[in-house]
């Protein structure tokens, strides 16, 4: 079986394994404690903090450990947002971050704060200006991540620090996909991150606030951790993830050639061996292990299930693999294709071998899986010169593929007007459109769902 899903976790690295057994005979008492067993876990903790914080590029004392990265991302901008109340309560984030900091954002919002939530161009990357037009005199904290976790594009960070810096707005970086590769460049203000990105145990989280940020933590009182994490430390798994961070950095420039050799691979020779293909996010500008790619008129769960029988562990941000059938907030704002939509990760040490036998798994999958849902025709009518697609009550992508089948029955010129209650033929037709050289017009009110217009030009 072949693991392509790192972005998601990975598994522990053998230093990790190895810190993490030694440490539960040595750092099973309370550090806070002054006796022999207590010290010697002090000891460990310290040692942790200080390699942590020599791989994020910190003080020691800037950094606690949480129980995981979305609690250090949810303690992070709570407490940001709660030590500058006094300046104001806009928040301002990225339409591609982590759902837990737009959670996060949902919660401040909720409770009467504002959000803006800046978007991104179709390879997933925000502009600087766009952060600088966001900020306002009431602008108390600032998100981006360093980069995406579902198709990634590595983000400006250090524009957009040196941008915030000048108005004197913090920025948080969620950095749980890249810090395993490098330390966050730029002037950033707050740094969260998870360490089973990297190869550490679940369960374990960083948060970073650099001295001079105002920050209050939220909740009750707890002396542990600087009063930032409450509860007693996990200390075996946190020397495990200061252990492994500073085994894969040794790593990370040797690994993070080949593993680009390896994507690019995928990147260049997906599209030529499977039709109707959109490869999504940044080419140059994107994380050495991550791949994404959309495929049309494709059930993306179908297309999962047939590549785990075949041996392949891939995640997907398709519409079609969600319980809500709700698009991927990422493919979304990036306004790109979501059906069919696959992400492979590869963790450290992927043989190009499996990589190849990916390859040529991929296109018998897309293929039958197609061929699975080709079979439904298309219920099509002609009203007043538009040709009309009954598509309600069908989710992605049979809206797509039944479009695409009756564009051919039009004039060059005519119109093809979709019905569908999917949300995702909002996001997939347009898609469709950008890839087949129609044109998309619109969409209007239908008695039932929505009416997608799109004119056929070739």
């Amino acid at each position: 079986m072949s693991y392509f899903d790192a972005a998601s976790s990975v598994a522990l690295h053998p230093v990790a394994r190895q810190a993490l057994l030694a440490s539960l005979d040595e750092g099973w008492a309370d550090p806070a404690r002054l006796y022999r067993e207590g010290r010697r876990a002090r000891m460990l903790l310290d040692a942790a903090r200080e390699a942590a914080a020599e791989g994020v590029g910190c003080r020691a004392d800037e950094l606690v450990f949480t129980s995981s990265g979305t609690r250090a991302v949810h303690a992070g901008i709570a407490g940001a947002l709660a030590g500058r109340h006094r300046i104001g309560r806009h928040l301002i984030v990225s339409a591609v971050e982590h759902s837990s900091v737009l959670h996060a954002a949902d919660t401040h919002e909720a409770g009467g704060g504002s959000v803006t939530q800046v978007g991104v161009d179709r390879r997933g990357r925000v502009a600087p200006e766009s952060y600088a037009a966001a900020l306002r005199p009431d602008t108390a904290l600032a998100c981006l991540q360093s980069a995406n976790h579902e198709v990634g594009t590595e983000q400006p960070v250090a524009e957009v620090a040196a941008l915030c810096r000048e108005s004197g707005v913090p920025l948080l970086v969620d950095a749980a996909q890249s810090l395993g590769w490098g330390p966050v460049g730029g002037d950033w203000s707050l740094l969260t991150a998870s360490a089973h990105k990297w190869g550490g145990p679940s369960g374990v989280g960083l948060l970073v606030v650099r001295k001079g940020v105002r920050f209050a933590a939220q909740g009750p009182a707890d002396e542990r951790e600087s009063g930032r994490a409450a509860g007693f430390e996990n200390l075996p798994a946190i020397v495990a993830a200061a252990a492994s961070l500073r085994a894969v950095r040794a790593e990370a420039e040797q690994e993070a050639l080949r593993l680009r050799e390896l994507t690019e691979r995928i990147r260049q020779r997906v599209p030529r061996m499977v039709p109707d293909v959109e490869v999504v996010g940044d080419p140059e500008r994107r994380l050495p292990g991550i791949v994404t790619f959309s495929c049309l008129y494709v059930d993306g769960e179908t297309l999962l299930h047939e590549l785990d029988r075949a041996g392949f562990s891939v995640s997907s941000g398709s519409s079609c693999t969600s319980s809500t059938l709700t698009p991927s907030h990422v493919l979304k704002a990036m306004g790109v294709l979501s059906e069919g939509n696959v992400r492979v990760s590869l963790p450290a040490g992927t043989a190009a071998e499996d990589v190849e036998r990916f390859l040529e798994v991929l296109p018998g999958a897309v293929a039958g899986v197609r061929e699975k849902l080709g079979a439904p025709a298309p219920a099509a009518t002609v009203r007043q010169d538009v040709l009309v697609v009954d598509a309600l009550g069908k989710r992605c992508p049979i809206p797509v593929i039944e479009l695409a089948k009756v564009i051919g029955d039009v004039p060059v010129g005519a119109l093809v007007r979709v019905l569908s209650d999917d949300t995702a033929a909002r996001l997939d037709i347009p898609a469709w459109c950008d890839m087949r050289e129609q044109e998309y017009v619109g969409e209007e009110p239908a008695d039932r769902g929505t009416a997608y217009l799109v004119r056929r030009l070739s």
